[in-house]
């Protein structure tokens, strides 16, 4: 199978490429053809790979980098269209175990979501999907099941194609109209999976550094304040710490 990998690494983000594409290459579907699509402003290591496709992406700041990824992703639709399956992974996202053909959806779900886990044991109108009707993203009150995150997802081509279609769409009528969803592209995805079909992962797939869940880690998503924090990797300061670069793991 051919598959597509969508990252994100504009700005100080391009310090989390190096251990996401070594660790990436040694767990996620090693057995399969893998492409790498990295939208980018900055230089990346493993550029003169072949399978490494530096795509050169404006950095759009806060929140638009998360907001408008979609747009991104739209832009070089033709090129995924030679993909069988088609996944995204946040900038900070790190593999700790294998991932098999556990995380590929069946033909009938289409689409791999990953569930929160900030929310993973609370009931639907305790989470916090976006409540107001004026966003394309608006679930009320007694609506929804369970709340996924936005950095993981992907699926079989054609459906997954489909997604970012609409997600961009919806994003950018709210965009026209001066709204923005409340958790940006997150948001608008956890609308959109109310009605199409879709395989629901476990928080060991997207497990925050540092905590302390009833999950195996599987997938780690880097705690952002140990390489600068928020305000550095978004570029609105220096880094408070004597060296934002992580060190490389060896082996």
């Amino acid at each position: 199978m051919r598959i597509a990998i969508l990252y994100i690494c504009t700005g100080h983000y391009t310090i989390f490429w190096d251990a996401f594409f070594r660790t990436c290459e040694t767990f996620f579907l090693p057995c399969h053809a893998r492409q790498y699509f990295v939208f980018t402003d900055g230089q990346i290591t493993h550029a003169n790979n072949k399978r490494v496709h530096r795509i050169e992406q404006k950095n759009l700041g806060w929140p638009g980098n998360t907001l408008f990824r979609f747009r991104m992703f739209w832009s070089i639709r033709e090129q995924l269209t030679t993909f069988d399956y088609i996944f995204f992974f946040n900038a900070n996202s790190e593999f700790l175990a294998p991932v098999g053909g556990e995380f590929l959806p069946s033909e009938e779900e289409s689409i791999t979501v990953v569930r929160h886990p900030g929310f993973f044991d609370k009931e639907p109108d305790a989470v916090t999907y976006d409540r107001n009707p004026k966003s394309r993203a608006y679930i009320p009150f007694g609506q929804g099941s369970y709340y996924i995150c936005g950095g993981i997802n992907g699926g079989r081509r054609d459906a997954w194609l489909a997604l970012i279609k609409a997600l961009r769409q919806a994003i950018d009528e709210d965009a026209a109209n001066g709204v923005v969803a409340l958790w940006h592209d997150e948001s608008h995805i956890n609308k959109y999976i109310l009605t199409h079909p879709h395989k629901a992962l476990p928080p060991a797939y997207c497990y925050p550094e540092g905590w302390d869940i009833p999950f195996e880690k599987i997938i780690l998503i880097r705690d952002k304040a140990k390489l600068g924090g928020h305000a550095f990797l978004r570029g609105k300061s220096p880094c408070p710490q004597k060296s934002c670069t992580p060190q490389r793991k060896h082996g």
